[in-house]
């Protein structure tokens, strides 16, 4: 994936350099602890390090110093992390311990090094940011889609927590959240700026019109990916900074980069990773993973494929011209419709399940009974009669449906309380 790139490196990729380095100080200074603490900064710091070489690789590979920079530090902190596992296993050995000191001073310098090579002075154009280019970067993060991603977030964190969980934590996992679905938004624009020019609701993308260039989109995304690390592995635990990295990595490369293109089956799979959110929330709150959390996976990956064949149909011309195999691309409209049929009629069932285990209750109950009838009605509708309107209704209503399913979810632990 070769990117065009300006001059100099971003701003996106300064705050990620200088980051970095505050975290590799902060490895150095809980070094004497051996408890999560260091641990937590040591794995923050990789992930700092891995999102730099990224963004320098893909997004400026034509400067060899600040990707030499760059790869050298992560291999020596890579050298660094081994031998700090060495200390513990040969007893404390001196050779060891000065091994690992001398590899994390090493990491630390070629980490400042990145940073200086990385901020070096650069053109004016390159340094500003005017109004519009924020509404561009405000643009790349899918603000919309990132609002409902976030409320299966909070639903989940309310199951997690069979009430209102406290506020700070709800706070952390929000912050974050957003950081990790806006960053991974950011990627898709860059991977998908070849197709987005042939669609209508996609044409007038930044990236695509070329108002913010790929490598500084590039940029972007990395780094809200890697400081969503950050924030969830500092103030929620790790598992649920690793399941946000997951959901990340799934929608861009797995998704994005592969099914989107290959298989009209794209968003069957790749729904998987639009269920992500719900189940951070419930990490989040608990820490683990347990049958509540599966169950908020599935709805959400359920609900995936009729919400989005819906929108195809209405799209499928625009589609085809980008070359994108959705189902009604390649199996028509009477195929999609009742495939979206299928799919509702497991849905309303799998909406059930939270009850059936004893996780929600009655209002929940009510809540998924009323708006799932009104799913099927509109499925049923659709496969009798295939028009664009009755495909925008169930798009639309699809929205609705699972923003109030998981309002229900978060209000029946507390009605319960």
């Amino acid at each position: 994936m070769a990117l065009e790139s300006e001059n100099r490196p971003g701003p996106w990729l300064a705050a990620t350099a200088v980051a970095t380095v505050a975290t590799l100080a902060a490895v150095t200074a809980t070094g004497d602890w051996g408890s999560l603490p260091h641990y937590g900064a040591v794995l923050v710091g990789l992930v700092l390090l891995v999102a730099g070489c990224l963004t320098v690789w893909f997004g400026h590979r034509e400067r060899r110093r600040l990707v030499a920079v760059w790869f050298a530090a992560l291999a020596v902190y890579v050298v660094q992390i081994a031998t700090g596992g060495l200390v513990g296993l040969v007893d404390e050995a001196t050779w060891a311990s000065t091994l690992h000191l001398v590899a994390g001073g090493v990491a630390m310098l070629l980490a400042v090094l990145a940073t200086v090579e990385t901020i070096a002075p650069r053109r004016l154009p390159n340094a500003t940011l005017g109004i519009s280019a924020w509404r561009d970067y405000i643009t790349l993060t899918k603000p919309r889609i990132m609002v409902l991603l976030l409320l299966t977030a909070v639903g989940g964190m309310f199951v997690g927590a069979q009430g209102v969980p406290e506020l700070g934590l709800l706070l952390a996992m929000i912050a974050g959240l957003a950081l990790a679905c806006g960053g991974a938004s950011a990627l898709n624009h860059v991977l998908d700026r070849d197709i987005d020019t042939y669609m209508r609701r996609t044409d007038r993308r930044p990236v695509a019109t070329g108002r913010i260039p790929a490598s500084r989109a590039l940029e972007f995304g990395l780094a809200l990916s890697a400081f969503s690390f950050v924030l969830l592995a500092s103030f929620t635990n790790i598992l649920t900074a690793s399941l946000a990295v997951f959901g990340n990595l799934f929608y861009v490369v797995v998704y994005t980069r592969w099914l989107k293109r290959t298989t009209p089956q794209n968003i069957v799979i790749g729904g998987a990773a639009g269920a992500i959110p719900a189940v951070v929330g419930y990490a989040a709150a608990t820490g683990n993973l347990a049958l509540p959390a599966l169950f908020l996976f599935l709805i959400v990956f359920i609900w995936t494929p009729p919400h989005f064949w819906a929108l195809a149909l209405l799209i499928k011309r625009e589609y085809a011209a980008a070359g994108v195999p959705m189902l009604p691309v390649v199996r028509g409209d009477a195929a999609t419709a009742r495939a979206i049929l299928k799919y509702s009629v497991v849905l309303v069932l799998v909406t059930l399940l939270p009850v059936l285990t004893g996780t929600l209750t009655w209002l929940y109950l009510a809540t998924a009974i009323v708006l799932g009838a009104a799913f099927l009605l509109l499925a049923v509708r659709l496969q009798q009669q295939l028009t664009p309107e009755r495909s925008k209704r169930l798009f639309t209503f699809s929205l609705a449906y699972l923003a109030l399913l998981f309002v229900a979810m978060a209000v029946d632990p507390i009605v319960l309380a």
